[in-house]
């Protein structure tokens, strides 16, 4: 059940919001300390009077809420909520202060940056600790792609970007932002599943925070120990891994891997994440009984004491950060904890929420291109799990917005698990999460295969959400194909070795019928002499674009409207020529645009339900809420030079992050001997070709 939201509790001053907003500290990750006795006092302090995500007083409540009505332009838009937080009518300044001039602590492992002008490298005290050359970005990028190029398996060259994003952050995503599409596969899936497995084993650094079952009780002082002012965190506890079961700790690079994208495609600044991995156990007996395994050798604590657990997390989280945005990802059961949380804190399921929205936003599209009615549409599901029941209901939504009514909806939907077709009169109990979709139309007839389903419902659509790689085999396909003029195909499931089939698989046996998306990415492929490129449903498409929109509008919640306007949002941001290509999802390599858009109507809708504090964002049009957003964006190649216009007025330099004229591969000296810093640009973008 939801907890109930506490009141009568005082609300955090502005003063106070931007005083910790302001600050973003710099250290080392061996510098994570416990903070001192004065430190935890006044944070103790600090704390009482914030208090963790809750309404205020009723008269408070109606005083605001009275003054907010006669605020926006819209006068259609509710008053917005109020939750510990205060309102902000007026837009806030730009983010992201250079993080190494608010360091406590520095030069840290960043401030080692070949490209550092010389007068910068003199302020950061890492004048002669790094190579003489200063170098330009289109250098730097030349090397890292050789490195890379040189590692010869995907979890090589994982490694090598994971020290990559650890020892100097901004050439990562300067990396990664120029080849979005080629990279993505190995900092996350595939790469990802392997490197969780291995997670203990190839472990070299700490990468996040880790909270185990032994702190229970103290939480918070555990979270205090994390450096940095966090706007999004991305928790998971390990237990249901991508398709690979439950990994414990190991399952970290899920939080770390998902947060690099988050940055990369919406411009979350890294600093202010923080990936999260829970050890409250695990069933992996392979792994308890491992001597490298890096988690507790518990078995995986009860449903009971984990609701405990994550209670405690929860409120310490938004005791810390009161406007934290809190992802789960990879939970094996997480319906209990996204019903028991939406109402009272800032969250979302990506698994069921995000999956949901990213085929829906590739789904509105090929319902428009496969010229079937949305009334006429017959999906069959292979999974019914949490995933293919989230994706469902989502669908169930869209097709309630097309005129149908929930019943029409939800008939639209036939559900398949390992005994085969879901239905209220097969033998044995269902879970209850399956109830919904549950048939009660078969007439007592139980159909126990994939093949028999497909042959009694005669889908437009198949959908899988199973694991189970080639569940779509070519029988199944070429039927598909002798129902449909264009069949919906969406194998969805991760890594690749799961997917039910593969996108050659798919045009060879519907002979390049099928409107196709997949959850893994698979290579473009050649049909009858036209080069056909696969739609790729990764969550990537709106994740970063639900977080950044509720970060943005400070939003009390993240409601069902906000992601369904992401699906929407999605299915807009295509180009003509993408369409006229029969595109689903736009071209991965316009991620960042595409989030703009997403992060809009997200914002938007927040707006429409009343669960934005960031009032003045009410009173901009679409296109300046656009250009709002695209200032708020992290942008690895701009953050060097805002350090070096700091290190410029304070030091009265008249150079900036890489200096103005000198070549880069010479070092005039100065009458001091101290060599001037060399000219620098972006440079024409570099291709991860070969990867």
């Amino acid at each position: 059940m939801p907890l109930p939201r506490p009141t009568n509790l005082p609300s955090i001053s502005t003063a106070s919001c931007l005083a910790r907003s302001a600050v973003a500290t710099f250290l080392p990750a061996t510098s994570l300390v416990t903070p001192s006795k004065r430190h935890q006092s006044s944070r103790a302090s600090e704390h009482r009077a914030l208090t963790r995500r809750n309404l205020s007083n009723t008269a408070t409540r109606s005083s605001a809420t009275a003054g907010m009505a006669t605020h926006s332009k819209n006068s259609t838009l509710p008053a917005a909520n109020i939750k510990n937080a205060a309102l902000h009518h007026h837009l806030p300044e730009r983010r992201h202060v250079p993080a190494p001039l608010n360091a406590k602590s520095w030069p840290s492992r960043t401030d080692y940056d070949t490209s550092n002008s010389i007068e910068t490298r003199k302020y950061l005290k890492t004048y002669g600790l790094t190579p003489p050359g200063v170098e330009t970005f289109e250098h730097q990028l030349k090397r890292c792609l050789a490195i890379l190029n040189s590692r010869k398996t995907p979890i090589e060259k994982y490694q090598y970007l994971s020290v990559l994003r650890n020892t100097n952050v901004h050439l990562f995503y300067r990396l990664l932002s120029e080849n979005i599409k080629e990279l993505t596969p190995l900092i996350y899936t595939p790469t990802v599943g392997e490197a969780c497995q291995r997670w203990s084993e190839l472990y070299t650094q700490p990468e996040g925070l880790y909270l185990s079952y032994d702190d229970k009780g103290h939480l918070h002082s555990v979270i205090q120990n994390w450096p940095h002012d966090v706007e999004i965190t991305v928790v998971t506890d390990g237990s249901r891994i991508l398709g690979l079961g439950d990994l414990g700790v190991n399952g970290m690079g899920i939080p770390v891997g998902k947060l690099s994208l988050y940055t990369a495609c919406a411009g979350i600044h890294p600093l202010k994440t923080l990936p999260l991995c829970l050890d409250l156990g695990t069933s992996n007996e392979a792994f308890r009984n491992d001597p490298l395994y890096l988690g507790s050798r518990r078995p995986k604590v009860t449903a009971e004491e984990e609701k405990e657990f994550l209670d405690e997390m929860m409120a310490a989280l938004t005791e810390r950060w009161p406007s934290i945005v809190i992802q789960y990802e990879d939970f094996k059961n997480p319906f209990p904890s996204l019903e028991r949380y939406q109402d009272t804190y800032t969250m979302f399921n990506d698994d069921i929420q995000g999956t949901g929205a990213v085929i829906l936003g590739g789904f509105i599209n090929a319902v428009k291109q496969s010229g079937v009615a949305p009334a006429d549409q017959r999906a069959v599901f292979l999974g019914a799990g949490s995933a293919g029941v989230g994706v469902a209901k989502q669908l169930t939504e869209f097709f309630m917005k097309e005129g149908l009514s929930e019943d029409e909806a939800r008939k639209r939907f036939w559900l398949v698990d390992s005994q085969g077709m879901v239905a209220l009169d097969r033998p044995g109990k269902l879970a209850e999460h399956k109830l919904y979709f549950a048939r009660d139309d078969n007439n007592g007839q139980q159909y126990k295969t994939l093949e028999e389903v497909v042959e009694y419902v005669k889908p437009t659509i198949l959908m899988g959400l199973s694991t189970i790689g080639g569940a779509f085999t070519p029988k199944i396909l070429e039927r598909m194909a002798e129902l449909n003029d264009k069949p919906v195909i969406f194998p969805l499931s991760n890594p690749s070795s799961k997917s039910e089939c593969t996108f050659e698989e798919a045009i060879k046996y519907t002979k390049g019928k099928c409107l196709f998306a997949s959850g893994s990415p698979f290579p473009t492929l050649n049909w009858e002499g036209k080069d056909l490129t696969p739609g790729q449903g990764n969550n990537m498409y709106v994740f970063p674009g639900i977080g950044l929109g509720a970060i943005l509008s400070k939003s009390v919640n993240v409601t069902q409207n906000m992601i369904y306007a992401s699906a929407e949002g999605l299915s807009t941001s295509l180009l003509p020529s993408e369409v006229a290509e029969n595109w689903l999802y736009p071209d991965i390599r316009r991620i960042r645009e595409v989030s703009v858009v997403v992060t809009r109507v997200v914002i938007r809708a927040a707006q429409k339900d009343g669960m934005d504090r960031e009032l003045a964002l009410r009173n901009l049009s679409d296109e300046e809420l656009d250009e709002y957003i695209r200032a708020r964006m992290y942008d690895p190649f701009t953050e060097h030079e805002k350090i070096g216009e700091a290190i410029k007025e304070l030091t009265g330099h008249a150079t900036g992050i890489n200096g103005s004229k000198s070549s880069t591969t010479e070092r005039p000296s100065t009458a001091n001997g101290v060599p001037s810093s060399g000219q620098q640009t972006h440079g024409e973008p570099l291709s991860a070709q070969a990867l």
